[in-house]
């Protein structure tokens, strides 16, 4: 098989992410491409979770799709959610010994999906015990294994002489076991990923690699590796297994990063959790200075700390999701009155309120464009997958010093909490600009200076005398009313806009995917790329040639380039492809340009958006519909 689909499903604190990350990094060992996702309920445990992983012998996949090959199951309810997502000659793996589970004794599962559940089943003919669906699905051409986890614990106990009870803990390693065997994975691998997850425990380690080897060593015994991938052929001679998070914050430190505020809040705090490990930072054991993590008492302390840390001259950010960055509002002001070099990292998930804590969306466009009173100039990008999240998490701090503006870099849940296969960065693409900044200078300064658009930027320790204020200023930063003033040191700070815009190329705020023979445009950004590009690439294959243009800077906006792609498609072939009901960028882009993108390709479950959906969405468009709502996954 060139590649392979997996969802491993089962209760909210049960180890499938430790599992899911012990498969991931185990077949990216063995030379395989790897995007994995995480859905999960906002509660610590119980709820329904699952991973959705794909894997490639011959590429580094770009997005999710289904159906899937494999459901591996550790709860019955996680079989009743997903038995529906396997293909015709999959599999699903679960333990016999809950056969006699009912579905309306599955107290967790909310009553919208029990309903929906009901339906499928009655649908396909099958009874409400576990057992029966399993039997249905036979008749449908999906193979059940049921194993008797019980039985693989007793023994595993047995073999490692402990209590069964202790080895329960380990239970989520027969479903890691099982998908190791299905695919044919090399033990080494296996080995290899246990040590690196339990390599300071050896007890640990000993104990996941004999339960994987028996669970592995039983389903090969039953069905062989009937998901055996073929020989690896992606050609990249180092791989890294990161998330989104990760992304980010490897990018900050090779950036620069020195000063991380945050208030924990998901999907945005695993990446300061990844500067809280690295805040002495070695290489080699040369010290190469830290960084300073600091967890505040709210969103409001976080910002404004940052500022603070901004205006002594290290660079410096904080990280949030929306309810954070609603707080974070009027610092955000206070910023651009003054010119502040600070960076929002700003990881998007479904509102509004609490909304959807856990999922993912892009809902937050417009708020970041337009989040705080009066006018200033901001930055602000978004970033279409891991790379590209680790090479603009280190451009935010360039713009954000080079130009004196706050930055507010736009990712969302489904890039954040994606686990994948990334390249190692290009460095020689990676360049530091920190623009007019001084760390000597001598006497009262003119920190606003009107005789340029970005002024000299000494910085709180460095010698001079400089006066900051939220109220309008004059040069030194004393307030004053005066009209004259304000007409120009208003238009001094807008004019950074222009001076982005001309500055910062065209081609690198909106990107073209282009082979120049194609007839209908797909727009979009963000989370979107992936599944955009591999819809138009499965479209060609039907005969349908489509371009895609992905939009990366959202202000300073590339309004030329962007209008001279869109106006050269006819106005019906033109598709706006995004996670949020508004099309929001749809109407930046109407905002900037004048051309009106009319047909939609949306979805807002919460969701990530499935290329399979996807292709679905656009060929119904170009058919004729004018709105496309996708809603797989629900």
């Amino acid at each position: 098989m060139e590649e392979a689909l997996i969802l491993i499903g089962g209760s909210q604190g049960s180890g499938i992410e430790t599992s899911s990350l012990i498969l991931s990094s185990a077949l990216v060992r063995a030379g395989y491409g790897v995007l994995s996702n995480r859905e999960y309920y906002s509660n610590i445990v119980g709820r329904h979770s699952y991973i959705h992983l794909r894997a490639s012998s011959s590429q580094l996949p770009r997005s999710l799709t289904y159906p899937v090959d494999l459901v591996a199951a550790l709860d019955a309810e996680s079989v009743f959610f997903h038995f529906d997502d396997v293909r015709r000659g999959g599999f699903l793996v679960y333990d016999r010994d809950l056969s006699k589970t009912k579905l309306r004794g599955i107290i967790s599962m909310e009553p919208e999906s029990r309903a929906r559940v009901e339906g499928k089943l009655k649908a396909i003919g099958a009874g409400e015990e576990l057992g029966s669906l399993a039997l249905a699905l036979e008749g449908l051409g999906v193979r059940s294994i049921g194993l008797s986890y019980g039985s693989i614990i007793s023994s595993f106990a047995e073999k490692l002489g402990i209590a069964r009870a202790e080895a329960q803990r380990f239970r989520s390693s027969i479903v890691v076991g099982a998908a190791a065997g299905l695919l044919g994975l090399r033990q080494e691998a296996l080995d290899y990923a246990i040590d690196r997850r339990f390599g300071r425990r050896p007890a640990l380690s000993k104990a996941n690699k004999l339960l994987t080897a028996l669970v592995a060593e039983e389903v090969k015994s039953l069905v062989g590796s009937p998901l055996r991938l073929d020989e690896p052929s992606i050609g990249e001679e180092e791989l890294l297994l990161v998330s989104g998070n990760d992304a980010v914050g490897m990018g900050k430190i090779v950036g620069g990063l020195r000063y991380q505020a945050y208030y924990p809040i998901t999907p945005a705090t695993d990446e300061s959790v990844l500067h809280e490990t690295y805040e002495a930072l070695r290489v080699e054991g040369e010290s190469l200075g830290s960084i300073v993590v600091l967890q505040t008492e709210d969103e409001i302390a976080a910002v404004n700390s940052a500022i603070g840390a901004a205006l002594a001259g290290a660079r410096a950010s904080t990280s949030t999701s929306g309810p954070g960055f609603s707080l974070m509002v009027e610092g955000l002001g206070w910023a651009g009155m003054n010119e502040t070099p600070l960076v929002i990292t700003y990881y998007q998930r479904g509102g509004p309120s609490t909304g959807l804590p856990t999922r993912g969306s892009q809902s937050d466009l417009l708020f970041s464009l337009f989040a705080s009173h009066g006018e200033f100039p901001r930055a602000v990008i978004s970033s279409g997958d891991h790379l590209e999240a680790f090479y603009d998490a280190i451009w935010a701090f360039n713009i954000a010093e080079k130009y004196q503006v706050p930055v507010i870099h736009l990712l969302d849940k489904f890039l954040a909490n994606m686990v994948t296969s990334m390249p190692l960065p290009d460095w020689s693409k990676i360049r530091i600009e920190r623009g007019s900044t001084l760390f000597e200078a001598n006497g009262s300064v003119k920190r606003f200076d009107k005789s340029s658009v970005v002024s000299p930027r000494p910085v709180i320790g460095s010698g001079a005398v400089i006066w900051y204020t939220g109220d309008e200023h004059n040069e030194w930063g004393h307030i004053t009313e005066d009209p004259v003033n304000r007409l120009e040191m208003y238009e001094k700070r807008y004019r950074k806009l222009q001076l982005m815009d001309a500055e910062i190329p065209e081609e690198e705020r909106a990107i073209y995917y282009s082979q120049g023979d194609e007839d209908f445009l797909l727009v979009g950004w963000g989370s979107t790329k992936g599944p955009a590009l591999d819809a138009l690439r499965e479209l060609r294959e039907e005969g349908l040639a489509g371009a895609f243009l992905q939009l990366k800077v959202f202000e300073p906006f590339p309004a030329r380039l962007v209008s001279k792609v869109i106006s050269s498609f006819k106005p019906d072939r033109v598709i706006a492809v995004e996670a949020n009901i508004g099309a929001q960028a749809a109407k930046v882009v109407a905002m900037h340009t004048g051309h009106v993108i009319r047909k939609h390709a949306l979805k807002w479950t919460g969701r990530p958006i499935y290329t399979m959906e996807l292709v679905q969405a656009v060929k119904r468009l170009l058919a004729g519909s004018e709105r496309e709502v996708m809603s797989y996954g629900k």
